[in-house]
């Protein structure tokens, strides 16, 4: 285990705000406070923050209809993420983007996305953008094992390959695309074998270890940033929830969520590693999921004490105003 104490507290805070941030946002869309469709990451915390922890500012990261986890990982404001979902004016997209919409360029998140497979095409120009500009940043992509079967994904790997992009393409395999388990939707037993097909490293790392999918990003991101091209890493998690809020799983068994939630829960098992080296304790372990609470409470409160776009707001933000970019 890395020795920085700091640094592993900090990735364990990380992970608990993820949990916490998506189970605030199951308990009010449940309450009908938030409207639309949301899709949580609970379970799969260890990968986002695994990955992210990794990352510059100024790198590029492409998330999907599942990117709460990836956003905050990325260091996203709570205020904005959460008047986002609510639909307020405060928020990412001024409350016009919703969950599967959120983006903020500042910290290099790209945008999630309610396309499967929809970030592949964009993280591959952004990776292009970073080798014409010669700079030294990189571009992650996040999707999932269901995406992994589209075609997009085949182009965008290829290309990458081909002009030896700074991309690391990160699939987080939670063992269900929708309602599709991931035993039958493809052919091979780890998605990293497909690597080979196009000269890039491939890896399967537990995707519930947070260290084991650092290690794999830091060697990926060191070969991007070093000119050496694109590696695809599988995180191999599991989904606690269902796809939606509101699924019914009736495609498995409940009794498998249960033993994966209380058994391979990855805040639990990097707490559990913490404790042994004595970089945690429950004292501390209670006051961080209380801090957090609290700052999560002060991101609700910002969300419900902000005002809804005005209806004649609907259709601005649409277009580039040429005046003001000077691109005229």
């Amino acid at each position: 285990m890395e020795k920085d104490k700091k640094k592993m507290l900090g990735l364990y805070r990380l992970m608990v705000t993820i949990r916490q941030f998506e189970i605030m946002a199951g308990d009010d869309f449940a309450a009908g406070v938030i409207p639309g469709f949301i899709h949580l990451s609970i379970g799969q915390e260890a990968s986002s923050v695994g990955v992210c922890s990794c990352l510059r500012k100024d790198d590029y990261v492409t998330t999907t209809h599942r990117g709460h986890g990836h956003m905050i990982a990325k260091g996203a404001d709570l205020n904005k993420m959460a008047a986002e979902l609510y639909g307020k004016k405060t928020g990412y997209c001024k409350g016009k983007g919703g969950s599967m919409h959120i983006a903020d360029f500042s910290i290099g998140i790209l945008g999630a996305n309610g396309i499967v497979a929809g970030g592949l095409p964009i993280v591959t120009g952004a990776g292009f953008s970073i080798m014409m500009r010669k700079t030294d940043q990189v571009a992650v992509c996040f999707f999932g094992d269901g995406a992994s079967n589209r075609g997009t994904v085949h182009e965008s790997m290829n290309m990458a390959s081909i002009w030896k992009l700074p991309i690391i393409f990160v699939v987080e395999n939670n063992q269900y695309a929708s309602t599709t388990p991931s035993t039958y939707s493809y052919s091979v037993k780890d998605l990293s074998v497909r690597a080979a097909g196009y000269e890039m490293p491939g890896i399967t790392v537990d995707g519930n270890d947070v260290l084991a999918v650092r290690k794999a990003a830091k060697v990926a991101i060191e070969r991007a940033r070093s000119g050496y091209g694109p590696t695809f890493i599988e995180n191999k998690t599991y989904r606690i929830r269902g796809h939606f809020e509101g699924d019914p799983q009736r495609y498995r068994d409940q009794e498998d969520v249960y033993a994966q939630s209380t058994k391979n829960d990855p805040i639990e098992r990097f707490g559990s590693t913490l404790s042994k080296n004595k970089v945690l304790n429950d004292q501390i372990i209670k006051q961080i999921w209380n801090d957090v609470s609290l700052e999560l409470d002060k991101a609700k409160e910002f969300a419900e004490q902000s005002p809804f776009p005005e209806p004649e707001e609907a259709l601005e933000d649409l277009y580039v105003n040429v005046k003001t970019t000077g691109w005229e």
